[in-house]
């Protein structure tokens, strides 16, 4: 199963690349695509509505400014989909990004990262896909295990 990152513009990629770089390190395949609700809304509607039929498991959709782009992917597919607000060169210090997806009404959940937390946006993705994938849980557990053996080793350090 798949992971598709979206994203509204290409200037979006240099923070989506995070969500590209561990969704690799756990060996799960990505699918990257510019996908924007303002400048291609047809586009936008034919893939959300048809990535359950092309092996996606989760999508995560990423966006500045007026952010749309996850809320409407959401609106319009089956899958988990998981938004990260994109501080753009015109936001509102990436308020307007985190409000507009972050709000959303009853029935159309997007589970919502940090201010350009596309990393964390892939960890989700892969936790998610792991509940059926017992390899891919192991991976995410060696993972943890990982992160807590920094924090032990930071610990020692300043204790020296």
């Amino acid at each position: 199963m798949k992971v598709a990152i979206i994203m509204g513009s290409a200037s979006d990629m240099p923070v989506m690349e995070g969500a590209i770089t561990i969704l690799q390190q756990f060996g799960v395949e990505t699918q990257v695509d510019i996908v924007s609700a303002h400048r291609t809304p047809s586009y936008m509607m034919r893939f959300a509505t048809s990535a359950h039929q092309n092996d996606i498991g989760v999508i995560i959709a990423g966006a500045g400014g007026a952010a749309h782009l996850p809320g409407m992917v959401a609106a319009s597919s089956p899958l988990p989909v998981i938004g990260v607000p994109v501080k753009s060169r015109n936001s509102i210090d990436g308020w307007d990004s985190m409000l507009s997806i972050l709000q959303m009404p009853s029935g159309v959940p997007v589970a919502t990262v940090a201010l350009n937390g596309a990393e964390n946006a892939g960890i989700l993705a892969a936790q998610i896909l792991a509940t059926t994938d017992k390899e891919l849980q192991k991976k995410i557990v060696a993972y943890k295990d990982g992160l807590a053996k920094k924090v032990e080793a930071s610990r020692k350090e300043i204790k020296s």
